[in-house]
């Protein structure tokens, strides 16, 4: 496929897939406009009708976004239909897997070794990585919690002695998932990068430590 024939199959591919995320989401498409519009970002109904009828053969970016908003569906199911096509062509001459395209979009492609460090790659890995270690921390600060709780609601003595042992397991993993999540974003920091807001239940961890 070359370059002339790609373009306008890859805007009609993607023209398809919002038409039909406008439908799932169950708007005209004066509704869509007016949707937009309240975004911030006017996208006439005959700019909608042109593009999902294929008498436009490009997408603006603005609007592309603007409407995945919209339509409620994250913009790269749009462009890379996981659920319709078994494969697509994401250049002139290069039909992959979808999955693998989506794969490549996001910046995951297999690597036989680590990106080289502050290359855009290694950026997004390390980004990646942060989410990882928020999610862990989140989950053993509630779990700790949680038994803690249940320890003193209980009236038997035994449970409760049980329960506190479980406890104190729980918060030691805690701490150590929240000091190694505390330590990354100081790494994080020190390469010039800026890590992501913490979840309410996580802000202790930018707390400077007190001093003895």
């Amino acid at each position: 496929m070359t370059n002339g024939d790609w373009s306008p199959s890859f805007t009609a591919r993607v023209a398809e897939q919002m038409r039909q995320a406008r439908k799932a989401a169950g708007l005209t498409v004066a509704e869509a406009a007016q949707a937009c519009a309240r975004l911030g970002l006017a996208v006439p109904k005959t700019t909608i009708t042109n593009l999902e009828t294929g008498r436009r053969s490009s997408i603006d970016l603005a609007e592309f976004l603007v409407l995945a908003e919209v339509y409620k569906v994250p913009p790269i199911s749009l462009l890379f239909p996981l659920a319709a096509e078994a494969s697509v062509a994401v250049l002139p001459n290069q039909e992959i897997p979808t999955w693998e395209a989506v794969a490549w979009f996001t910046g995951e492609t297999p690597l036989t070794e680590p990106a080289p460090q502050g290359s855009a790659r290694e950026v997004l890995d390390t980004f990646r990585a942060h989410s990882d270690a928020v999610a862990t921390a989140v989950t053993s600060t509630r779990l700790a919690k949680e038994r803690r709780r249940k320890a003193s609601i209980t009236l038997d003595s035994g449970r409760r002695e049980t329960l506190l042992e479980a406890a104190a397991s729980y918060e030691q993993l805690a701490f150590d998932d929240c000091r190694e999540l505390r330590e990354f974003r100081q790494a994080m920091r020190g390469r010039g990068l800026v890590p992501p807001p913490l979840p309410a239940d996580l802000l202790f961890v930018d707390e400077p430590e007190p001093q003895d």
